[in-house]
């Protein structure tokens, strides 16, 4: 078992600080873990029972070995009690507790750095919001909602921004596992990339990096990665910066060294927290394999619209071969607009759609992704259209994405089909040229 493991796959979880009191982060952490799949030890100091369970003066109390342990005790005691938890042989250490570099207190941050190492300890934190697992049902955080589960992993320096990034992701997408940085005393985001690349759930890892405490070692493992890495990096802007030292304690760097270590790292570098979901929703299930961009459309103007997202996201909306076009003349009797984007026209069938595919899939060498705007008309079946995206991604291996424009009940069953199938949609045709942008 790697040193991280407990953080994200305990048996065990003693909670100090834990707490009747529906005002105190104890409580939250208490009632988020009553469904977790292994033993939890509720410490308080005055307590019997927590929350129907019960409850522990100090964790040298509890009898057999303790696989994490959580703070949610004031500054002034968390040493004592992190000693304990070094004699008890607690190797992994939440720290929830704020009050250290973030609000000037070196000295103390300092002081939880000695009796960490003095015992070979390995602490998240401090000032931290806890890790989630929710293939156990583990949530040692004190958010009020559980992400669903799915195969993107998140790493973030703030805790609160999962409040945001989990009512982002309901109905859309899921989580292997999330933790909160903090302070970043011990572990960083270096760290956890590397044990996330062992973990069979993670197809994919987003971070949100206000700073990197070790860069070199960052760009080392993230160059190594078998699983893509996402940052959205905060702090770009002079008033950014102030306001992450008193975030996290940290220094944020210039963003164009950042760039730069990115690209040398092979890190996917985005803007926004919803284009960071996008792309590692994209990157779950296929791969960015080149520039070169086909556009299929029913609709001119969002075809419009692609091309020029395209050319803003470095995108090359490429040139049809003569040979092509002369297919596709012949199939859809002259009725399209012999350019790339390829407009079928407002009152296409889903057999233009299969006519274009056929003929796409014999021409491969030309180009390396395809977005298909698919506008749902009276005149159009846009679930079977989505059966000839499949098949046509299953025979191709290109790239693939769609804007599906409209709403009802055949939309859903549409998206569900192309979700299951590893193709992404989006209603915004933006989305779908920022998916395919390269590093």
């Amino acid at each position: 078992m790697g040193d991280l493991d407990n953080f994200f796959y305990p048996k065990s979880v003693a909670v100090i600080g834990a707490s009747n009191n529906p005002s105190k982060v104890g409580h939250s952490l208490i009632r988020n873990l009553k469904k977790f799949k292994g033993k939890v030890y509720p410490v308080n100091l005055k307590e019997k029972s927590i929350q129907g369970l019960k409850a522990y003066k100090s964790v040298l109390d509890i009898k057999g070995n303790i696989d994490l342990a959580v703070f949610a005790i004031p500054e002034p005691a968390v040493y004592n009690s992190l000693e304990e938890c070094g004699k008890k042989g607690i190797k992994n250490i939440i720290l929830i507790t704020s009050g250290f570099a973030e609000v000037g207190n070196v000295k103390g941050q300092n002081k939880l750095i000695n009796i960490y190492k003095k015992y070979n300890m390995r602490v998240l934190g401090p000032n931290n919001f806890g890790t989630m697992n929710p293939y156990i049902n583990l949530d040692t955080s004190f958010a009020k909602s559980p992400p669903e589960k799915g195969n993107i992993a998140l790493i973030s320096q703030s805790g609160a921004l999962w409040v945001y990034i989990s009512q982002l992701s309901l109905n859309n997408f899921g989580f292997s596992v999330f933790a909160s940085l903090g302070n970043m005393i011990d572990v960083d985001f270096a760290d956890i990339v590397e044990f996330l690349n062992k973990d069979k759930n993670t197809k994919a890892i987003v971070c949100y990096i206000e700073t990197l405490k070790n860069g070199r070692k960052f760009m080392k493992i993230c160059k190594n990665s078998k699983k893509p890495v996402i940052a959205i990096k905060a702090g770009t802007s002079e008033a950014g910066k102030k306001a992450a030292l008193s975030h996290t304690g940290s220094l944020a760097g210039e963003i164009e060294i950042y760039k730069a270590a990115f690209r040398q790292s092979n890190v996917f570098l985005v803007d926004t927290v919803q284009e960071a979901f996008d792309k590692a929703q994209f990157l779950t299930y296929q791969k960015i394999a080149g520039k070169r961009t086909v556009i299929i459309t029913n609709g001119g103007g969002l075809g419009v619209l692609e091309t020029d997202y395209s050319s803003e996201n470095k995108l090359e909306v490429v040139k049809l071969p003569s040979k092509l076009i002369s297919s596709l003349n012949k199939k859809l009797s002259n009725n399209w607009s012999k350019n790339n984007p390829i407009d079928v026209v407002g009152d296409a069938s889903h057999e233009k759609y299969k006519e274009i595919f056929e003929e796409l899939s014999k021409e491969k060498s030309f180009y390396d992704n395809v977005i298909v705007i698919l506008s749902q008309q009276g005149m159009i079946d846009v679930y079977k259209v989505a059966e000839e995206i499949v098949r046509f991604r299953k025979k191709s291996k290109k790239s693939v994405v769609c804007c599906l424009v409209g709403i009802g009940k055949n939309i859903e069953k549409t998206k569900q089909l192309l979700k299951k199938n590893g193709i992404i949609t989006f209603f915004e045709p933006e989305r779908c040229s920022k998916v395919l942008k390269n590093i």
